[in-house]
Protein backbone atom coordinates (compact mmCIF):
# COMPACT_ATOMS: atom_id res chain seq x y z
CA UNK A 1 0.00 0.00 0.00
CA UNK A 2 1.28 3.41 -0.99
CA UNK A 3 1.38 6.48 1.30
CA UNK A 4 3.32 9.23 -0.52
CA UNK A 5 5.39 11.32 1.91
CA UNK A 6 4.76 14.62 0.07
CA UNK A 7 1.00 14.54 0.73
CA UNK A 8 -1.07 15.37 3.83
CA UNK A 9 -3.86 13.09 5.07
CA UNK A 10 -7.08 13.03 7.10
CA UNK A 11 -8.43 10.42 9.52
CA UNK A 12 -11.32 10.02 7.02
CA UNK A 13 -8.81 8.76 4.41
CA UNK A 14 -8.61 11.76 2.09
CA UNK A 15 -5.26 13.04 0.84
CA UNK A 16 -4.41 16.61 -0.13
CA UNK A 17 -1.53 18.03 -2.13
CA UNK A 18 -0.62 21.71 -1.92
CA UNK A 19 0.00 22.68 -5.54
CA UNK A 20 1.99 25.76 -4.47
CA UNK A 21 -0.20 28.20 -6.42
CA UNK A 22 -3.01 28.76 -3.90
CA UNK A 23 -4.75 25.55 -4.96
CA UNK A 24 -4.70 21.98 -3.68
CA UNK A 25 -5.64 18.62 -5.17
CA UNK A 26 -7.76 16.18 -3.13
CA UNK A 27 -8.47 12.47 -3.48
CA UNK A 28 -8.91 9.34 -1.41
CA UNK A 29 -6.03 7.20 -0.21
CA UNK A 30 -4.86 3.86 -1.50
CA UNK A 31 -6.05 2.35 1.79
CA UNK A 32 -9.54 3.83 1.32
CA UNK A 33 -9.97 2.62 -2.25
CA UNK A 34 -8.81 -0.84 -1.18
CA UNK A 35 -11.35 -0.94 1.65
CA UNK A 36 -14.16 0.25 -0.62
CA UNK A 37 -13.44 -2.26 -3.38
CA UNK A 38 -14.38 -1.69 -7.01
CA UNK A 39 -15.51 1.92 -7.42
CA UNK A 40 -18.39 2.24 -9.87
CA UNK A 41 -19.44 5.89 -9.51
CA UNK A 42 -18.02 9.17 -8.18
CA UNK A 43 -20.35 12.12 -7.53
CA UNK A 44 -18.77 15.49 -6.77
CA UNK A 45 -20.13 18.92 -5.90
CA UNK A 46 -19.96 21.30 -8.91
CA UNK A 47 -17.19 23.77 -9.63
CA UNK A 48 -17.67 26.96 -7.62
CA UNK A 49 -18.99 25.08 -4.58
CA UNK A 50 -17.56 26.43 -1.34
CA UNK A 51 -17.19 24.34 1.77
CA UNK A 52 -15.67 24.29 5.23
CA UNK A 53 -13.33 21.69 6.67
CA UNK A 54 -15.15 18.38 7.24
CA UNK A 55 -18.08 19.31 4.94
CA UNK A 56 -19.07 16.66 2.41
CA UNK A 57 -17.92 17.49 -1.12
CA UNK A 58 -19.09 14.30 -2.82
CA UNK A 59 -19.58 10.56 -2.59
CA UNK A 60 -17.85 7.46 -3.88
CA UNK A 61 -20.01 4.48 -4.75
CA UNK A 62 -18.44 1.04 -4.72
CA UNK A 63 -20.02 -2.33 -5.43
CA UNK A 64 -20.52 -2.88 -1.67
CA UNK A 65 -21.13 0.59 -0.23
CA UNK A 66 -21.38 4.36 -0.66
CA UNK A 67 -18.93 6.60 1.19
CA UNK A 68 -18.95 10.36 1.73
CA UNK A 69 -15.95 12.50 0.82
CA UNK A 70 -14.96 15.07 3.47
CA UNK A 71 -13.11 18.32 2.81
CA UNK A 72 -9.73 18.34 4.58
CA UNK A 73 -9.68 22.17 4.64
CA UNK A 74 -11.87 25.17 3.76
CA UNK A 75 -11.99 26.03 0.08
CA UNK A 76 -13.79 26.38 -3.23
CA UNK A 77 -13.82 23.76 -5.97
CA UNK A 78 -12.05 25.16 -9.03
CA UNK A 79 -11.73 21.93 -11.05
CA UNK A 80 -13.30 18.47 -11.12
CA UNK A 81 -11.60 15.36 -12.44
CA UNK A 82 -13.99 14.87 -15.33
CA UNK A 83 -12.32 11.58 -16.31
CA UNK A 84 -14.00 9.97 -13.28
CA UNK A 85 -17.42 10.42 -14.89
CA UNK A 86 -16.62 7.74 -17.47
CA UNK A 87 -13.76 5.98 -15.66
CA UNK A 88 -14.46 5.83 -11.90
CA UNK A 89 -12.10 2.82 -11.71
CA UNK A 90 -9.19 5.31 -12.01
CA UNK A 91 -9.62 5.83 -8.25
CA UNK A 92 -8.80 2.14 -7.72
CA UNK A 93 -6.04 2.04 -10.32
CA UNK A 94 -4.20 5.28 -9.47
CA UNK A 95 -5.61 7.00 -6.35
CA UNK A 96 -2.76 9.52 -6.11
CA UNK A 97 -2.50 10.23 -9.84
CA UNK A 98 -5.28 9.96 -12.44
CA UNK A 99 -7.79 9.11 -9.69
CA UNK A 100 -7.70 12.56 -8.02
CA UNK A 101 -11.14 14.03 -7.31
CA UNK A 102 -11.12 17.85 -7.08
CA UNK A 103 -8.85 20.86 -7.11
CA UNK A 104 -9.74 23.62 -4.68
CA UNK A 105 -8.75 27.21 -4.05
CA UNK A 106 -7.32 27.15 -0.52
CA UNK A 107 -9.14 29.51 1.86
CA UNK A 108 -6.71 29.18 4.80
CA UNK A 109 -3.19 27.78 4.27
CA UNK A 110 -2.66 27.33 8.01
CA UNK A 111 -5.23 24.49 7.99
CA UNK A 112 -2.72 22.35 6.06
CA UNK A 113 -0.56 22.28 9.20
CA UNK A 114 -3.34 20.49 11.11
CA UNK A 115 -3.42 17.51 8.74
CA UNK A 116 -1.59 14.20 9.19
CA UNK A 117 1.84 13.46 7.77
CA UNK A 118 2.38 10.18 5.90
CA UNK A 119 3.87 8.67 9.08
CA UNK A 120 0.92 9.80 11.22
CA UNK A 121 -1.58 8.47 8.66
CA UNK A 122 0.25 5.13 8.60
CA UNK A 123 -0.35 4.88 12.37
CA UNK A 124 -4.07 5.59 11.87
CA UNK A 125 -4.52 2.69 9.46
CA UNK A 126 -2.18 0.26 11.26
Amino acid sequence: MSIPAELKYTREHEWIKDNGDGTATIGITDFAQGELGDIVFVELEPEGSEFSKDDTFGTVEAVKTVSDLYAPIDGEIVELNEKLEDEPELVNEDPYGDGWMVKIKIADNSQLDDLLSAEEYEEVIA
